[in-house]
């Protein structure tokens, strides 16, 4: 890019893209039971609207600016009506899964200070039952045509809560430094962290589209949540600025992905690692090929999956690495080797950095951390966690957590994240190489391989479980015989679980806690290389 891009707000991407356009640009897509699909869809006027129409209906509710509201729902045409009408009443909305349940729902809603919530109806019971435990929660704006009451807060639809609003707020004006959203991190290891995310952050993510090699006539797809940064920064973000058709799964279907793509025009898309072995999963089909896809937005394509996911599929990989407080590396298609994240964009350093904050040689792993090479610290604030923000930027560094390495040729490349790693018999076990393989056979429907450690193992080690979705008739024993057929006996699974499904978060990321306490039940379907076997887990693993 010649010059650097002008920073808007989405409301004033928004404004820009109705003076250019008439008719609906994005196309939210649902599968209903017999099979077909159901499309809502919106202009840019119309997000302009319906997002005046919230904002009032906020100011009737009393909400004042830096006041924070929830979004509990899947990708609905009301979350990015709600973002439109968060911003122009300068509120801050705090994206939700709207899977999330019991302490965790509660802890999520209370810590971010949500004043009132707007909910998808399948939502709605989980939000009952811990209604008690948020006491600030004063409003509840139910999707759809009913809202159940609630004790204690006040309960109306969306379509109420707009039709009984009065005039909207006066216009708050685009101001970048202003707090845009609570953006949660995973909470993998306890409660998660809220990211404060400024609308900066935002449109400098808006921004990134050439960098990606997103072309003008692109028509864009996700199938990722908005509540994660990937679909709602990297892919909607980019659509509005670029003024980009955007088509929208209300839930990721890796049965009917190629479909949707083919029906849809779609040309490039966003995937995770998860997703391309849950996808790869999926029997052959003419599908694969019927489609104008022409490149695939990868964050952890298996490395051994890389070459046979692109000749299937007929796609391109760009596969980039980017957390939700910031880093960026791309590897553009054709560019750098198989496996690797890529370099950072010019004006970016990306540096491997050991526990004494010195720069590791080529092919020795540390954490990749991130800087401007002007040497500013990058801004992180997590909210209400000062102590937690300056670590996260401790010596000027952006730390991201992740392990990784460079090689001779100052490519990236991604291990794991830090306290991730399996560890057995004294090595450290490839998870992701064993995925990949072992998503390539019949009838495995889904595959996430990862460490739990059992009453046997020594302190730090960890058994290599996989845990598999079936589909159709399909033999677990096969799976010690092929992995020790194709990678060798020291990188097989230990253990392969059998599971109805993998438990995964809004942004299809596999959760292996969940899948641990299903482990150590007593109806857990075990299997070691001999048969069926049980197990007792250890210490560590609880």
């Amino acid at each position: 890019m010649n010059a650097t891009p002008s920073l808007r707000t989405p409301v004033q991407m928004l404004r820009d893209g109705a003076a250019a356009h008439d008719g609906a640009m994005l196309t939210f897509v649902d599968i209903r039971p017999d099979g077909s699909f159901a499309e809502e869809t919106r202009s840019y006027r119309e997000l302009l609207a319906n997002g005046e129409r919230i904002a009032a209906a906020l100011a009737g509710e009393g909400m004042k600016a830096g006041e924070s509201f929830a979004l509990v729902m899947p990708n609905h045409p009301e979350f990015v009506d709600a973002m439109v009408g968060s911003e122009l009443a300068a509120t801050i909305f705090v994206p939700i899964d709207p899977r999330t349940r019991g302490a965790r729902l509660a802890f999520m809603l209370r810590f971010a200070g949500c004043r009132g919530a707007i909910v998808a109806p399948e939502a709605i019971g989980a939000l009952a039952e811990v209604i008690a435990d948020v006491p600030d929660l004063g409003w509840v704006w139910v999707l759809g045509d009913a809202a159940p009451p609630l004790t204690g807060v006040r309960v109306a639809t969306l379509a109420q809560a707009i039709a009984g609003a009065g005039a909207p707020p006066v216009d708050p004006g685009a101001d970048l430094a202003r707090p845009m959203q609570m953006l949660y991190t995973s909470g993998t290891t306890g409660d998660p962290k809220a990211i404060l995310a400024p609308y900066a952050r935002y449109a400098a993510v808006s921004t990134f589209g050439p960098l990606l090699r997103v072309r003008d006539d692109d028509t864009l797809y996700t199938g990722l949540s908005f509540t994660h940064a990937n679909a709602q920064l990297i892919t909607l973000g980019n659509a509005l600025a670029m003024q980009l058709p955007l088509v929208v799964s209300r839930r990721f279907s890796k049965s009917r992905l190629w479909e949707i793509l083919g029906h849809y025009g779609c040309t490039v898309f966003n995937l995770l690692g998860g997703m391309a072995v849950a996808i790869y999963a999926e029997p052959p089909s003419p599908r694969d090929r019927q489609h104008k896809v022409r490149m695939v937005l990868s964050a952890g394509m298996p490395p051994s999956m890389w070459h046979d996911f692109e000749t299937r599929f007929g796609v391109d990989v760009l596969e980039f690495f980017g957390a939700a407080e910031g880093g960026l590396t791309i590897n553009l298609p054709g560019a750098g080797p198989i496996g690797s994240i890529g370099k950072p964009p010019a004006g970016t350093i990306c540096a491997i950095l050991d526990e004494d904050d010195r720069e590791c040689p080529p092919g020795v792993q540390g954490e990749m951390c991130f800087r401007p090479e002007t040497g500013d610290t990058p801004p992180v604030e997590y909210f209400r966690n000062p102590e937690a923000s300056a670590a996260k930027t401790r010596g000027g560094w952006f730390r991201t957590g992740d392990i990784g390495y460079k090689d001779a040729d100052g490519w990236v490349f991604f291990s794991h994240r830090a306290g991730d790693a399996i560890r057995r018999n004294g090595d450290f076990v490839n998870a992701v190489q064993i995925e990949a393989e072992i998503a390539a056979m019949n009838g495995v429907g889904d595959v996430h391989v990862y460490g739990a450690a059992t009453a046997d193992n020594a302190p730090g080690e960890k058994e290599v479980v996989a845990a598999i979705v079936p589909a159709g008739d399909f033999d677990p024993l096969s799976v010690f015989a092929h992995c020790r057929q194709q990678i060798g006996s020291a990188a097989m699974p230990s253990l392969v679980q059998i599971v109805s499904e993998i438990p995964k978060t809004a942004s299809e990321k596999p959760q292996a806690r969940h899948l641990i306490t299903m482990l150590g039940a007593p109806d857990a379907v075990i299997f070691g290389p001999s048969g069926p076997t049980t197990i007792t887990l250890g210490r560590a693993t609880q």
